[in-house]
């Protein structure tokens, strides 16, 4: 495999397959893996380059099974905001909503605690939570599938991807690349710029509905704070349009209202908004779960969606739920 230059002109799906399958392989040498990523960062990841990274990445993942309708909702990270575990607690209200959720994850990278971190501070044992996936998901409807253990091809190309020290095309393929094969999504970028190319490569893997969403400030989920970038996937089209809290009724608040810490802080937030704290924490909560129940095809209205996400909080469904999955992984 040689290196990408600047100036190359954009990589065909079958030359993306093969260089992505080399590097994943370790057919390249790691000087040349480095090389690589790096002008592919800087020059900026096409949808085809997306695709193709994330089908190397599925071919090679240790997966689980998952029923037709399962979901997961999993930003790419990166945004350097540092909130609090939004995604992880839609999670836990749309699986009280009856919706199966395949949650793929991992521990802190950029921020100060991931979904991993926090579930774990609020008494989920992590090691078992992985052995028990498929039982957890078949039983309780939820389950957390810890990325390092599903994809072990990614670890010979750590030390490379550490030595960059710069997020390359692997820090996007995450919800791409979910263990439980989930087709239905709502996935979170850091990168407002980059959710058509994002939309178009999930277009091209499956053809479930999916919402690929970006806050204006660069959130990898949707945002309080004002407008949103939202690519609507489905049937191997791609939407563009905008969403604002404001329009299922939900104010809008600044991002600072949302600020997290680390693993005991997110996850005191987390136990108080299950025990019916109101404020911004539950309204992004409810709006990001009102997305992702639209997409579940609980129903195509979103004020609706955000009302069953806080009849399950209200109702202690959502508490009794992680219970339970702490419980059956103890």
């Amino acid at each position: 495999m040689s290196v990408l230059p600047l100036d190359a002109p954009h990589l065909t799906r079958a030359e993306a397959d093969e260089v992505f399958a080399n590097i994943l392989d370790l057919k390249a040498s790691a000087q040349e893996i480095e090389a690589f990523l790096i002008a592919l960062s800087e020059r900026g990841e096409t949808a085809t380059e997306i695709a193709a990274a994330a089908s190397a990445m599925r071919a090679r993942v240790n997966g689980i099974e998952a029923p037709d309708n399962a979901v997961d909702c999993c930003g790419t990270g990166g945004d350097g905001q540092h909130t609090l575990n939004v995604s992880t607690a839609v999670s836990l209200v749309v699986a009280a909503c009856g919706v199966p959720v395949a949650k793929h994850g991992n521990r802190a990278a950029s921020s100060k605690s991931g979904a991993a971190d926090t579930l774990e501070a609020l008494g989920l044992d992590m090691d078992a939570a992985v052995r028990c996936a498929q039982k957890t998901l078949d039983t309780v409807g939820i389950c957390f599938l810890f990325a390092r253990v599903h994809h072990p091809a990614l670890g010979p190309i750590a030390p490379i991807r550490e030595k960059i020290g710069k997020r390359t095309i692997f820090n996007l393929l995450g919800p791409l690349t979910n263990p439980a094969g989930v087709r239905r999504q709502l996935i979170g970028l850091a990168r407002p710029e980059l959710v058509p190319a994002y939309a178009e490569a999930k277009a091209s893997l499956d053809t479930d509905p999916a919402f690929i969403v970006s806050g204006d400030e660069g959130l990898d989920e949707l945002s309080l704070a004002g407008g949103n970038t939202l690519a609507d996937v489905a049937g191997g089209q791609v939407t563009m349009r905008r969403v604002d809290a404001g329009d299922i009724g939900i104010a809008n608040a600044p991002l600072e209202a949302i600020r997290g810490d680390d693993a005991a802080y997110n996850a005191a937030a987390l136990t108080r908004l299950l025990d019916g704290e109101k404020g911004a924490y539950r309204d992004a909560v409810l709006l990001n779960a009102a997305g992702t129940l639209v997409v579940a095809g609980v129903t195509d209205d979103w004020t609706e969606a955000a009302a069953k996400a806080a009849e399950a909080l209200d109702s202690g469904a959502v508490k009794a739920l992680l219970a339970k999955w702490i419980e059956l992984t103890v």
